[in-house]
């Protein structure tokens, strides 16, 4: 996991959310998996050392290749409806964080207030969220003003 870079401020972020009393569930399309390109059992590994190192509640992952239809790739909502279920969660008490339209996407789908993270990846989102911020970190601050946890 040498190679596998946290960005700044993450790990600051899932302390103060996890402090306020949020869980942190990871939610993370992996097609890869699904096209034989990489391992599912080294995405497992990645996951957990993400799991342990920023003291997450949980990952899920879908394993599918893009062009497969399943409930659980996003911007289908069936991870965070699941990890919902699971977990005993509110989704409208909940939000999906994520820098891409499929993350947003997903969010609004479960029900979930939604955040952006704007890294300047250029792809539009379908419909706007709720908020958007540069960063994990940044977003913290308003997801801790609604005071949901």
């Amino acid at each position: 996991m040498e190679r596998l870079e946290i960005f700044p401020g993450v790990q600051e972020a899932c302390d103060a959310l996890r402090s306020a009393g949020f869980l942190l569930i990871m939610v993370t399309n992996q097609p890869d998996v699904g096209r034989g390109l990489v391992p599912q059992v080294t995405v497992e590994a990645m996951n957990r050392h993400l799991v342990d190192a920023l003291g997450l509640t949980a990952a899920r992952a879908c394993y599918h290749a893009g062009d497969e239809t399943c409930s659980c790739r996003k911007p289908e909502p069936g991870l965070l409806v699941d990890a919902a279920r699971d977990f005993d969660i509110d989704l409208a008490k909940s939000f999906m964080v994520g820098d891409r339209w499929r993350d947003v996407e997903a969010g609004l789908r479960a029900g979930c207030l939604t955040v952006h993270i704007d890294w300047g990846h250029g792809e539009p989102l379908t419909r706007p969220a709720h908020h958007s911020a540069p960063s994990l970190l940044a977003a913290t601050a308003w997801i801790l003003e609604r005071g949901f946890a």
